[in-house]
């Protein structure tokens, strides 16, 4: 004959008790968290509001601000070299971003061939490794570089017959030779993205499509590239944003000329601030960029419900 099972009683007492460890649970992962959450009220939002603010009113740091009102953004409007400088900002952001993500895309489809592995893992950290350095050090070797009298690159154009190119002194050369290096630092970030987001396509798609004859370029077309949209999204979002603060590279190559060819958003910002001491303008500045940067990402999200399918 079993014995009947008995269930435990719910005392009065470990009601409190429970409450009592949910309360020092919640306090324990607001202690983790404060120090993330600190720092981001501190370095981020404090940063902005003040910045926003302050594009409201003059100040040189010297003197106490002055109110201004709307006196900055109307200058922005009316001086031709800013508006000059945030066109040359979205030339770069689309000659860049675009010439990176593909850039990236080819390489990774071509680490997906046939290869030795330690021949692949090298060329991921050689892709990967100019991400780490400083964009100043290779803007500063790369101006040597590119140099029309004594540059390497013009050197090799020599072999081949070609004429000297006056990457660093052209206004139309200027800018490519700005892309070229901003895309040689950055594309590795998005070459590991499409790496890991190849690896995920099941190889039995790219299989099956082969046996009903399909050729390279139409799977990629029909399978990778739809199957891989959610990463170009991200690779796309994250480049846009960083291209359009782009700095280092026109700043240590060309000083944003020749004439204000190369010059960039930031770069305005950068010389009002701490070149003329027009704090109140350059924080105009850097809310049009912010709203810019906003509105850009915000279409690339609208875009993407057409194009980005999730498996």
């Amino acid at each position: 004959m079993s014995t009947p099972v008995s269930t435990p009683v719910r005392t009065p007492k470990s009601i409190p008790a429970r409450a009592g460890r949910s309360r020092a649970a919640r306090v324990t992962a607001w202690l983790f968290l404060a120090p993330t959450v600190l720092g981001v009220v501190v370095f981020t939002v404090v940063p902005i509001v003040g910045s926003v603010v302050l594009s409201f009113f003059h100040w040189d740091v010297i003197d106490s601000p002055t109110p201004a009102g709307l006196a900055n953004y109307r200058e922005l409007t009316a001086d031709s070299s800013i508006l000059t400088a945030f066109r040359n900002t979205l030339l770069f952001m689309v000659l860049a971003v675009t010439l990176q993500l593909v850039v990236a895309l080819v390489l990774a489809l071509a680490l997906q061939g046939r290869m030795p592995r330690w021949i692949q893992q090298a060329l991921r950290s050689a892709f990967f490794f100019p991400l780490v350095l400083s964009a100043a050090s290779i803007s500063v070797v790369m101006k040597y570089l590119f140099n029309q009298d004594f540059g390497v690159v013009n050197w090799l154009l020599g072999q081949v017959g070609a004429s000297p190119v006056p990457w660093l002194t052209s206004e139309g050369w200027a800018m490519a030779a700005v892309v070229l290096v901003y895309v040689w630092q950055q594309f590795g970030f998005s070459f590991l993205l499409f790496v890991g987001g190849l690896a995920n396509i099941p190889r039995e798609l790219h299989e099956a499509a082969a046996m009903d004859g399909a050729t390279g370029l139409r799977k990629h077309l029909r399978i990778t590239i739809p199957l891989l949209s959610p990463t170009l999204l991200v690779a796309s979002v994250v480049g846009v944003i960083n291209a359009l603060q782009v700095f280092e590279q026109p700043y240590v190559l060309t000083d944003g000329g020749p004439g204000d060819s190369t010059r960039t958003a930031v770069m305005v910002l950068y010389q009002t601030a701490f070149e003329q001491l027009r704090f109140g303008e350059a924080s105009a500045v850097g809310v049009v960029l912010f709203v810019l940067i906003l509105a850009v990402t915000a279409l690339q999200f609208r875009l993407s419900r057409r194009f980005v399918h999730y498996q």
